[in-house]
């Protein structure tokens, strides 16, 4: 270091080799010095004080004369002095003048070689004037230059700015609070407001630095501190809370400095990608641990961490808006009740002691808030009182009745359930008071559909059903809404989605498991037994829905009859499809689309009508065919179809073709068939809007082995996802298969040159039995590397011994249902169906199949060696 202090590096040929050199040792020197177990604190300042140095021999060579007429002001983090490995190095060069003409040529010679030895500094070059001006337009200038920290030059200059920019000249602390807290609500808005997110984002996440620094600068701006320890002298924190605040950032400190070695940029996204490798060095990692559990619990003690930021973030903001912005007219408390006080909107303990002399309060308080709408919250000193005294939440508290009928309050009340909720697991109080759930707090779920942790998850869930029960969300799920009119009691659905997933993270089913823990508090809550029952049913069955419509064929009236059987009731129908729409909806807004919307709608009416008629008065197949063929008959009819054509279209068409597809697909594939000729095949058509939101693929053609795989590696590779497969062969020996697809986006084919290229391609293909080797764009995500599903095949019985039903679960990948596709080839099998669900990066395929004698497949010797194709299909790499 001691070649710093000679400015011959200048002269030198190398010079500029030698300052790389320098930054280089430099950053290996800490890198060598990080422990992601000991603070880095110190290499902070050690990196900032270095640049120092760099900055001060470059300033004093390339501007001589003129380096103490103006000033290098280091700003920002820089300014702080708080320089990560790849921090953003903000400067500003403070100018005596408007006139630069004297050092315009030495001022950009200077930034000039900053960039030439990899410093790449965020400069900007102001008088005063412009420094003041710019802050008073833009309150994020204002706050970069609060953190102004002199390198070298002009003194006094640096000083007058510091002397305009206080707050009786511009910014007042009240106005600059206020700004900050909307720069703060807009910024959490970008994150759902949420910081449980399974990627986040360590600076600017809820939560995260970002949220710490506001409070710095606010907290600054009003009092001029030098530190955080301040808010101490000034009343706000007490000792214990400000060691707990310094001890998460410093955990977030030490996350950031892990993060930027490991991707050698400046990342702060915590993402897939990094964190099994952070798992590791911050000592998460250790033999005999089940795969993705080192991962699991980094992120929780990182959640937990955030947890913490964000109550104490919390706390601070609004003590500082009574002391910054309300002034001394707030501390006048308005009596509520004997218990509580009103100060500034905010809930207050009458005494210190209240919660000790009656601990039901600790539930009191959040009904109160719930039936108070003008009620703003619970003031700082009280969230700190419940902080407390939550060891007063003991099991004795869980079985008074005082407290069970508050807490059952809550949930019965019309407004604001969600937002207590998040109160009361901010707080500590919800996972106290059901222990279960304090197990799932901060717990994520390291796969691709969860994208929230398993507590936010259940909060979610609640909120999508509390949407559902008010008129200005019906525009976005009206059936719901309207299913919503007929519960009778909706805390029932609050109860089972707040069990739902509670035993998650547990050894064994979480839905038998929390199927018992929700009993257990329905018995201590006094719950009816209609209701109890009807809770542990949902919690036990929360899934059967979702997978009932993705993974069997809901055209198939044995399936229907099946599953009312499940149900039971129109009344468990109501409930379960509601909380079944909230759990998918809450589980990841992305894997919501139209189909799936379309997909429940479907399954609830034929559920509601097959338990509207009784369980014992199964639909006949033989009236089913007979209704579908005459209404298919009468709109062909209508559309000038004579019957003689459409009879002969029909000719060779199996009952089973009748009763798989519904009467308007009949009549598109009649029209379709009776106007083309043999020699026009394979006919290839398209509708971009079925009923179920989806497209749908239809193909006519005679029947050749590879049809299916030609037909599903085309789609794939034109980067449609398929959502449904039907396969039909007729007597003759034709096939009329249907795949429903829609963009891998999610979203419906909207635009006609789509739609006819997408038809081209599959007619060109199959005409020619072979798909070109051309780039698939169809993309798999980033994070989908990071999920891969161990490849499981099971095989099942069909109950009414028509088929064999194999059970894929797999990493989804490019191409994966044209292996299949082969593989069933190769094994001389007849494909009847195919429902498909993807959920992430995880593939859960059913595939109904026969032998070529139309048998079911029951020879075990028979399917191992089905498997065993499959998976070498599987294992052979991509197209």
């Amino acid at each position: 270091m001691n070649d710093l202090t000679f400015p011959t590096l200048f002269t030198e040929k190398d010079g500029l080799f030698q300052f790389k050199q320098l930054l280089k040792q430099k950053d290996a020197e800490l890198r060598q010095k990080f422990d992601p177990h000991s603070s880095v604190s110190t290499l902070l300042k050690e990196k900032s004080d270095f640049i120092d140095k760099i900055l001060s021999l470059c300033w004093q060579h390339y501007l001589g004369d003129y380096a103490q007429s103006l000033s290098l002001i280091a700003a920002g983090g820089y300014g702080r002095r708080e320089l990560f490995p790849y921090s953003d190095i903000d400067i500003v060069v403070l100018l005596d003048s408007d006139d630069t003409s004297p050092y315009q040529e030495a001022l950009a010679n200077f930034f000039t070689f900053l960039w030439d030895i990899g410093l790449k500094p965020g400069q900007s070059v102001r008088t005063i004037e412009e420094c003041i001006k710019a802050a008073q337009d833009d309150q994020t200038i204002m706050t970069s230059l609060m953190e102004m920290r002199l390198i070298l030059g002009n003194a006094a200059l640096y000083e007058t700015l510091r002397e305009a920019t206080t707050p009786d000249k511009i910014w007042p602390s009240d106005q600059f609070f206020i700004a900050k807290m909307e720069e703060q609500r807009q910024r959490n808005a970008k994150f759902h407001c949420t910081a449980y997110n399974l990627e986040p984002n360590i600076k600017e996440g809820p939560g995260g630095l970002r949220d710490m620094q506001i409070i710095t600068w606010v907290f600054k701006r009003h009092y001029n501190s030098a530190t955080l320890k301040e808010l101490v002298k000034y009343g706000f924190l007490p000792e214990a809370e400000y060691s707990e605040l310094v001890a998460a950032l410093d955990v977030l400190w030490r996350i950031r400095y892990a993060l930027h070695l490991l991707t050698n940029r400046g990342e702060d996204r915590l993402i897939f990608d990094y964190q099994r490798d952070l798992a590791k060095q911050f000592g998460f990692s250790s033999e005999n641990q089940t795969y993705n559990q080192d991962v699991e619990q980094f992120m929780q003690f990182y959640f937990k961490t955030v947890l913490g930021l964000e109550r104490l973030n919390e706390m601070l903001l609004q003590l500082f808006n009574e002391r910054f912005v309300c002034g001394e007219a707030v501390y006048r408390p308005l009596p509520f009740n004997a218990k509580f006080s009103v100060i500034n909107g905010y809930l207050e303990a009458t005494e210190d002691t209240i919660f000790e002399q009656e601990p039901s309060a600790l539930l009191e308080i959040f009904l109160i808030l719930q039936q108070n709408s003008s009620l703003k919250g619970i003031r700082a000193t009280t969230i700190r009182l419940i902080r407390k005294n939550l060891y007063l939440i003991d099991d004795a508290f869980r079985k008074n009745k005082t407290a069970n009928r508050l807490f059952m309050e809550i949930f019965r009340q019309p407004r604001g359930i969600t937002h207590q909720l998040r109160r009361m697991n901010r707080y500590g109080v919800l996972g106290a008071y059901v222990p279960g759930f304090a197990n799932i707090v901060a717990r994520m779920q390291y796969d691709l559909f969860h994208i929230y942790t398993v507590d936010e998850h259940t909060i979610f869930v609640i909120s999508n059903l509390r949407r559902f029960a008010l008129d200005k969300h019906i525009d976005e799920l009206p059936f719901c809404n309207d299913i919503f009119l007929l519960i009778s009691k909706p805390e029932i659905l609050y109860i089972a989605a707040l069990f739902h997933d509670i035993a998650k993270g547990r050894n064994g089913d979480h839905s038998v498991i929390g199927e018992e823990i929700a009993r257990q508090f329905c018995i201590q809550h006094d719950l009816s037994q209609h209701d109890t029952k009807l809770i542990t049913w949902l919690v036990r069955n929360h899934l059967i829905m979702s997978m009932t419509a993705q993974r069997k064929d809901i055209g198939d009236p044995d399936i229907i009859h099946e599953f009312a059987q499940q149900v039971g009731s129109i009344e468990y129908l109501n409930y379960l499809y509601l909380l079944t729409v909230a759990d998918i909806r809450a589980t990841n807004p992305e894997l919501w689309n139209s189909w799936k919307d379309a997909l429940l709608q479907e399954l609830y009416s034929v559920t509601h009508s097959a338990l509207q008629r009784g369980l014992e008065n199964p639909v006949a197949l033989e009236d089913r065919l007979l209704e579908n063929k005459k209404e298919a008959k009468d709109e062909l009819i209508k559309l000038g179809i004579s019957e003689p054509v459409i009879y002969k279209s029909w000719k060779h068409a199996s009952d089973d073709y009748f009763l798989r597809y519904s009467a308007d697909e009949i009549a598109w594939h009649t029209i379709a068939i009776a106007s083309s000729s043999e020699d026009e095949l394979p006919l290839v058509l398209l509708r971009p809007q079925t009923q179920r939101g989806s497209a749908e693929v239809f193909i006519y053609t005679k029947n050749e082995e590879a049809v299916f795989s030609i037909s599903t590696a085309t789609l794939d590779q034109l980067g449609l996802t398929i959502l449904d497969a039907r396969i039909m062969t007729t007597s003759d020996n034709y096939v009329l298969n249907s795949f429903q697809v829609l963009e891998q986006s999610g979203e419906p084919i909207n635009e006609p040159f789509r739609e006819v290229h997408i038809c081209t391609a599959l007619r060109h293909n199959l005409l020619h039995r072979e798909v070109k080797k051309h780039k698939n764009i169809r993309r798999q995500s980033r994070q989908a590397k990071h999920f891969p599903i161990p490849t499981t095949i099971r095989f099942h019985a069909d109950p009414l011994n028509r088929h064999t039903i194999i059970e894929l679960i797999t990493t989804d990948r490019a191409g994966l249902l044209s292996k299949i596709g082969r593989a069933f080839m190769q094994q001389s099998i007849h494909l009847y169906s195919a429902k498909i669900t993807t959920i992430g990066s995880r593939a859960e395929d059913m595939f109904y199949i026969t032998d070529q004698q139309l048998q079911p497949i029951t020879d075990t010797a028979k399917q191992e060696q089905i498997r065993r194709e499959i998976l070498k299909m599987l294992e052979a790499g991509s197209d």
